[in-house]
């Protein structure tokens, strides 16, 4: 018997139907139509293919809607999952949508609302630069970040690079962020890229295929960061951008980063409740269970290429209640 043929088994075990069930949250960002070499572990359609094929044999997919409102309930069937992506990217619409219909499944997809029809995000500004540039290497000192040489002979020490500067940017002060990576794009001497996100009418259509969309903030800050109000500045107007363009509520949210203490605070997670939200989920390792903090909900996606190892994984997270994940209210 193949390895991955346990898999379904063991999650029984685990993930038993009712008040003691578990909901496993999958979080994805990207499916690309082929292998990227410069980030060879970023999910193509191949495999996502074969991660969908596997979740349809071991597990109960759910939409995420629907499984917070089991477990609220305690309902949950046996093996619960849901299947959720982050930021909004085209080929979400492109290239994971029509993955998930041939195999039957739905999704959440959370939109930062600032980036549709024609917007990108800053890390990808820092990927394309690093990537096009002809450049053999770069100094950070050059573009506002503290000095020091890296080289971009290789597409291993190109990967290095990115690594370095996302790092270096991720948590500076929205503004500051923006002047880097504009700085960046000069003087590696590449334009922006475009159409890396959806429009608003992809949105419109994937909602309309069943598919669930969910609000993420409008410009991907580090809530954290931010002022109270700024931040639910941040989470109220994507959640209306949202609801102006679906003509329906929308009941989801999603934390930027989303790691407890880290990306969001106490204050953030009482603005997603204020705001009328039904459901908040984190990126912190996990699954939910009875009692847990709806609205810091656990996601966990390994990303082993072998089944069997990506199944285990999988059954080892259910080893991790939200009991054991930081709760801040």
């Amino acid at each position: 018997m193949a390895l991955s043929a346990l898999v379904r088994p063991l999650l029984s075990v685990l993930s038993p139907a009712g008040p003691g069930a578990a909901l496993t949250i999958l979080i994805f960002h990207r499916v690309l139509p082929a292998p990227d070499p410069l980030f060879p572990d970023e999910v193509d359609v191949a495999r996502f293919d074969t991660i969908c094929r596997c979740l349809k044999q071991w597990f109960q997919v759910l939409p995420l809607a629907k499984a917070v409102q089991a477990l609220a309930a305690g309902r949950l069937p046996a093996r619960a999952a849901a299947i959720t992506f982050d930021d909004g990217y085209a080929d979400n619409h492109d290239a994971a949508m029509p993955v998930l219909q041939r195999h039957g499944l739905s999704a959440t997809f959370f939109i930062a609302t600032g980036f549709l029809d024609g917007g990108v995000m800053w890390n990808d500004q820092v990927i394309e630069a690093l990537r096009r540039s002809a450049r053999a290497d770069i100094d950070l000192g050059d573009i506002g970040l503290p000095a020091a040489r890296l080289a971009l002979g290789s597409v291993a020490e190109r990967r290095s690079a990115v690594d370095a500067v996302l790092t270096a940017a991720k948590y500076l002060a929205l503004d500051d962020r923006a002047q880097v990576v504009q700085r960046l794009l000069a003087v590696c001497g590449v334009a922006s890229p475009q159409g890396l996100m959806m429009s608003s009418r992809q949105v419109q259509a994937m909602h309309s295929r069943g598919m669930g969309i969910g609000a993420h903030t409008v410009n991907h800050p580090i809530l954290a960061r931010l002022s109270a109000s700024a931040a639910q500045e941040e989470m109220g107007r994507s959640k209306a951008q949202l609801e102006s363009l679906l003509q329906t509520p929308v009941g989801l949210f999603a934390y930027p980063n989303g790691r407890p203490e880290r990306d969001y605070v106490a204050p953030n997670v009482a603005a997603v409740q204020a705001l009328g939200f039904d459901a908040a989920v984190s990126t912190a390792p996990g699954v939910a269970v009875a009692g847990s903090d709806l609205f810091q909900i656990p996601r966990f996606t390994p990303w082993d290429r072998a089944p069997w190892r990506f199944g285990l994984r999988l059954a080892r997270n259910l080893r991790t209640p939200v009991a054991r994940v930081a709760r801040l209210v």
